[in-house]
C-alpha cells in the first residue's frame, strides 16, 4: 500500500512521525504501516464508544445519502436526524460493576442507556448529529464520556437516606480524542457526508470542569487536524459544501476559564444559561448580529404527569410536544435552526416510564418487573414515540423539520428523515 493510499489523517500522523527523522530517514511505505498502526490502536481504545465500522453494501441508502443534495442547500434548511446521549450505546450491567468504584452505587444500567447502536454504525445507518456529553476520566488527566442521571427528578427510594449523584461513567480507558480520530477516519471513507457533533459537559462527575480541561478543549479545536476535519467558521451553520467531510461544533460548554489570549472559536455556541431545563420551547440566539436564533425543544422530563399517571398518556404528551415543535419547524422561521428532542423519560412513575424495556431490574433495591419504554412502547398495545413519529413524518414528506435527536433510535425514522423527507 502507498502512503497516498492511506486514508488521509493518517498520512498526517505519518507526517508528525516522520518529523526530524533527517538522521534516519523513514521510507512512505514504512511511514505508512507506522501511520496504520497507530491509527489501529486509537481506534481500538476508542471502541467502547465508537464501536467498529463494518462498512456499507453498494445497495445502502443511508450510508452517502447526503451525496444527492447540492452544495448549496443551507444546513438549517435539511432533515439532519440525530441520537441523543449517543455515547451510551455500549453500556450495560457489567460494565457498571465494573466501575463502581469510581461512580459507587447508581441506578440500573438500563435507566442509563440511551443508545443500542455505535457510533460508527450510526453514520452508516444515516445518523449526521451525535450528542457527546464529556468530563474528565478518572485521574483527571485525559477526557471521557459521561451520563447523568437518567431524570432530573429521580426521587429517593426506601431505605435511602439521600438522592445519589447517579452519574455513569462509559469508558474510562478511552479519550475524547480516539473518538474524534474514529470520526476523520469515517469522513476519509464518506467525503459527501457531513456530521455535526452537539458537545455538553456533563455536571456532577465529582470531576472538575476547570481551566486545564477548558484549554485541553481548546487546542483540540485549534490544531492541525481540526483545522483540516472541523468546520472553522464561528457563528454560523453555512451551506453542505462548506460543511461536506468534515465535523461541525454545536458547542453547549463554556471557556469561561480560559485566558484572555485564546479568542478563536468554531462551530455556533448554545449558551447553556438560555437553554432551559426540560424547555418546551427554547430559543437561543447564537448569532445576533445576523439574528440567528436555534430553536429548540428538550421536554426530557414528563414533570407535569402525576407518578401513577400510566405508561400512555406520559408517550403522550412528548409525542405532542415533540411534533408540535416539528410543526412549527414546518411553518415558521424557515432559515433558522430547529433542534427538537425525540427522548424523554419519566423514571418515577409506575410502572417507570424508561428509555428502555429492562424486563427484570432493581432500582435502590426495589424490583422492577414491568419497565415501559418511552420510545418504544409496551411492545404490545402501546406504541412508543418512535413508532408515532414514523407515522406523522410519513404523512409530511417534504417538509423541512431540521434536527431530530432520539433516544433507542428507530431506525426506520432516520432513514425516513435522512432519505426520503427532502430540505426546503
Amino acid at each position: 500500500m502507498t502512503l497516498c493510499r492511506v486514508a488521509t489523517f493518517v498520512c498526517l500522523l505519518a507526517q508528525f512521525l516522520s518529523n526530524g527523522a533527517a538522521a534516519s530517514p523513514m521510507s512512505s511505505g514504512n511511514q505508512a504501516i507506522l501511520a496504520q498502526a497507530a491509527l489501529t490502536e486509537i481506534l481500538e481504545r476508542g471502541a467502547p464508544i465508537l464501536g467498529f465500522d463494518t462498512g456499507c453494501s453498494k445497495s445502502s441508502k443511508t450510508c452517502d445519502w447526503m451525496a444527492k443534495f447540492s452544495d448549496s442547500t443551507k444546513l438549517v434548511h435539511m432533515n439532519l436526524p440525530g441520537t441523543h446521549d449517543t455515547s451510551t450505546w455500549n453500556y450495560s450491567d457489567a460494565t457498571q460493576v465494573s466501575l463502581l468504584r469510581y461512580t459507587g452505587p447508581i441506578p440500573p444500567a438500563e435507566t442509563f442507556r440511551c443508545q443500542e447502536h455505535s457510533i460508527l454504525q450510526s453514520l452508516n445507518e444515516g445518523i449526521r448529529v451525535f450528542d457527546l456529553r464529556f468530563a474528565y476520566n478518572p485521574g483527571n488527566d485525559t477526557i471521557g464520556f459521561h451520563h447523568g442521571k437518567p431524570s432530573a427528578s429521580l426521587s429517593i427510594r426506601p431505605n435511602q437516606s439521600s438522592l445519589p449523584t447517579a452519574q455513569a461513567l462509559l469508558a474510562p480507558q478511552t479519550r475524547l480524542e480516539d473518538v474524534l480520530f474514529g470520526l476523520y477516519s469515517w469522513l476519509d471513507k464518506h467525503p459527501t457526508e457531513a456530521v455535526l457533533v452537539s458537545m455538553n459537559y456533563e455536571v456532577g462527575t465529582g470531576t472538575p470542569n476547570d481551566a486545564a480541561l477548558q484549554e485541553h478543549l481548546y487546542n483540540i479545536f485549534q490544531g492541525d487536524l481540526a483545522k483540516k476535519y472541523w468546520v472553522q467558521t464561528n457563528g454560523t451553520l453555512g451551506t453542505l459544501g462548506e460543511a461536506r467531510g468534515k465535523l461541525t461544533l454545536l458547542q453547549r460548554f463554556t471557556y469561561s476559564l480560559l485566558p484572555p489570549t485564546s479568542t478563536n472559536r468554531i462551530g455556533i455556541w448554545l449558551d447553556g444559561a438560555h437553554w432551559t431545563d426540560n424547555g418546551k420551547i427554547i430559543e437561543i440566539v447564537y448569532n445576533a448580529p445576523q439574528n440567528q436564533i436555534a430553536f429548540i425543544e428538550d421536554y426530557y422530563y414528563m414533570d407535569e404527569l402525576s407518578s401513577d399517571a400510566g405508561t400512555q398518556p406520559n408517550i403522550d404528551l412528548k409525542f405532542n410536544t415533540t411534533v408540535a415543535h416539528l410543526s412549527n419547524a414546518t411553518m415558521f422561521n424557515t432559515d433558522q435552526l430547529y433542534i427538537s428532542f425525540a427522548s424523554a423519560s419519566h423514571n418515577d412513575a409506575v410502572p417507570p416510564v424508561t428509555p428502555k424495556v429492562g424486563g427484570l431490574g432493581v432500582i435502590d433495591g426495589v424490583l422492577m418487573k414491568n419497565y415501559q419504554v418511552m420510545a418504544l412502547g409496551n411492545g404490545t398495545d402501546i406504541l412508543g414515540v418512535n413508532q408515532k413519529l414514523l407515522a406523522w413524518l410519513k404523512e409530511r414528506k417534504g417538509q423541512r423539520f431540521g434536527i431530530i435527536s432520539m433516544w433507542k433510535t428507530l431506525f426506520a425514522v432516520q432513514d425516513h428523515v435522512a432519505n426520503r423527507v427532502s430540505q426546503c
